[in-house]
C-alpha cells in the first residue's frame, strides 16, 4: 500500500477525518457534526444513512484507501451495522455500510471496523502495552462499548454475530438517595448501562437529581454553573475540580454500572492486565472518572483478592486517550476483514 490512508472516525456527535501513514502520523483533522436522529429530527433513518454515506464518500481522494472507525454495533467479520443508538435511536435493521460506501465510491478500497476496536488497536500498538496479556478498552462517550484483545495472538474474539463487548446495553440499576432511578437508553430500552453512564445518560441522571433535591441542586457549584448558562460537560468537570459534593455524587451514581461490569470482567478473566477507559466522558473527566470507578471497586471489590492484594485492581484501571483514527489506519494496513 503506497501513500497515506484516509482515516475516518464516525461517532454519535462528530465525524472526523484526515490522512494517516505510519511514518508521518495524522494530518490535520477535520470534523463535522454527525447526521444523527437528534440533530435531524425530521429525517428517516434511511435518509440519515444516505447523508452519512455521502459525507464519508466525499472525504476520500480518487483511487484512495480508507480506514473507517464506526461508532456502532457491527459484525466484525463483515462490517454490517446492526444498530447505532446515538446515530439512529431505536432503529435496529441491519445496514450493509461497506456495500453502500463501495456503491458511492467504487474507486476506493474501504476497510470498516467498530470504533472501539479501532481505538483498542491504537492502544495495543503503544509501547506501554508491549508486555501485557489481555487489554480491555471501554469507551464512555455518547455511547458505551468495550473490546478485549489478546496481545499474545492479536485476536479480538467475537460471537456468532460478529459482536463483542456491547456493555452499554447490559441491564443496570442505579439509585439516588436509596430510591431507584428509571431511565431509558437511546436504543429505546429502559435500564441499560448507557441509560445512566453515557454522556447523555449522565445528563439525564443529573435531571433526576435536580428534581429530587432541588434545594441542594440550587446551592451546588454544578447547579450554579448550569444556571449561569455553562455547558454541562464543562460545568461538571469544573465542579468536580472544585470538590462540589453534588457533582461527586452524580458521577458516583453514573459510574456504578460501569464499575459493576469491570468487577465482573476481572473476576471472570484474571488474565486481563489492563482496563482502559477512553471517550469524551472518561477523558474529559480524567482522574475524577478513574477515582469514581475505583471507589466502587474498593468498596465492593473482588472476593479475597481485593483484601489480600489491594493494588491488584487499581493497578489495572487507567484513563487513556486512544485514537480511533490511528486504529482505523492500522486496520486498513492489516487488511481489515471488510
Amino acid at each position: 500500500m503506497s501513500g497515506p490512508i484516509t482515516v475516518l472516525d464516525i461517532g454519535g456527535t462528530h465525524l472526523r477525518w484526515t490522512q494517516w501513514s505510519p511514518g508521518h502520523g495524522l494530518g490535520e483533522v477535520r470534523r463535522t457534526p454527525s447526521p444523527s436522529f437528534s440533530r435531524h429530527t425530521g429525517a428517516t433513518v434511511e435518509e440519515l444513512q444516505a447523508m452519512l454515506v455521502r459525507e464519508m464518500a466525499g472525504a476520500v481522494p480518487p483511487g484512495g484507501v480508507a480506514g473507517v472507525s464506526f461508532g456502532a454495533a457491527l459484525d466484525h467479520r463483515t462490517g454490517t451495522v446492526y444498530a447505532s443508538a446515538p446515530l439512529w435511536g431505536a432503529h435496529a435493521r441491519p445496514f450493509d455500510l461497506r456495500t453502500a460506501l463501495a456503491a458511492a465510491r467504487p474507486d476506493v478500497r474501504w476497510h470498516v471496523v467498530n470504533d472501539v476496536t479501532a481505538a483498542l488497536l491504537h492502544l495495543a500498538s503503544s509501547p506501554a502495552a508491549r508486555d501485557l496479556r489481555k487489554i480491555v478498552l471501554a469507551t464512555i462517550s455518547t455511547g458505551i462499548a468495550c473490546r478485549t484483545i489478546d496481545k499474545r495472538t492479536g485476536e479480538i474474539p467475537v460471537d456468532g454475530c460478529g459482536l463483542q463487548g456491547e456493555i452499554g446495553h447490559l441491564p443496570a440499576t442505579v439509585t439516588l438517595d436509596g430510591a431507584p432511578v428509571e431511565l431509558r437508553c437511546d436504543c429505546g430500552r429502559p435500564g441499560h448501562v448507557a441509560a445512566f453512564s453515557s454522556g447523555p445518560g449522565i445528563r439525564r441522571l443529573s435531571e433526576v437529581l435536580r428534581r429530587r433535591r432541588a434545594g441542594d441542586w440550587a446551592s451546588s457549584g454544578l447547579g450554579a454553573r448550569l444556571a449561569a448558562g455553562e455547558g454541562f460537560e464543562s460545568a461538571l468537570a469544573t465542579a468536580l475540580d472544585d470538590g462540589d459534593p453534588l457533582a461527586g455524587e452524580l458521577l458516583g451514581a453514573a459510574t456504578k454500572p460501569v464499575a459493576d461490569v469491570v468487577r465482573t470482567a476481572l473476576c471472570l478473566d484474571p488474565e486481563i492486565d489492563l482496563v482502559a477507559f477512553t471517550g469524551g466522558v472518561a477523558v474529559g473527566l480524567g482522574a475524577h472518572y478513574r477515582a469514581a470507578v475505583l471507589a466502587h471497586l474498593t468498596r465492593d471489590g473482588l472476593y479475597l483478592t481485593s483484601e489480600r492484594d489491594p493494588r491488584w485492581v487499581p493497578d489495572r484501571v487507567v484513563v487513556s486517550e486512544a485514537d480511533g483514527l490511528i486504529g482505523a489506519g492500522i486496520a486498513a494496513l492489516a487488511g481489515a476483514p471488510v
